[in-house]
């Protein structure tokens, strides 16, 4: 799974690099402005505490530095894209997956975020989606695995704006 940056499609910057992103989320930079648009402090969203696209984040993005306190936090996805969708101050980040004409997803250091930029590995906010078992799986467990590999299984994950296995 990709991780988007996304503004506002009213928002004119389209390109950030990894270290302004970072920058914005510890509370750094705090106005558009310093980024080239508009005198109006930035409206930053992030995930709650224990959300896997916050770890994500933390670690791919924030490398160590710590998220500002003061930053608007949401329980979903959902929700960040929709804060992002009617706020035109507003930056977050979400599943790839979930961008699409309510959002802007923003350039990384010169890489849009998409399935082909992911595939050839020059998109590097990613991660993977692991299954983790205690010991041998038993039949149903089997059985799920193999439905999720499956074309089928493949078919929903790339419904849902996932990369698939084989892909």
């Amino acid at each position: 799974d990709g991780i988007s940056l996304v503004v506002n499609p009213k928002n004119p910057i389209g390109e950030l690099s990894l270290k302004e992103v970072r920058d914005i989320f510890s509370g750094k930079i705090k106005n558009w402005r310093e980024l080239g648009w508009v005198d109006r402090s930035i409206d930053a969203v992030t995930r709650e505490e224990g959300s896997g696209t916050r770890g994500s984040f933390e670690e791919l993005v924030m490398k160590g530095k710590e998220i500002d306190d003061g930053i608007m936090v949401q329980d979903s996805n959902g929700s960040v894209k929709e804060v992002v969708a009617t706020d035109p101050y507003a930056i977050g980040y979400i599943s790839l997956g979930l961008v699409d004409a309510k959002v802007k997803a923003v350039t990384i250091d010169g890489v849009k975020p998409s399935i082909e930029t992911i595939k050839l590995d020059e998109y590097k906010i990613v991660r993977p989606f692991l299954y983790v078992t205690h010991g041998e799986l038993d039949d149903s467990g089997k059985e799920f695995v193999s439905f999720v590999l499956s074309e089928a299984g493949q078919k929903v994950l790339k419904k849902e704006g996932l990369i698939g296995a084989y892909d």
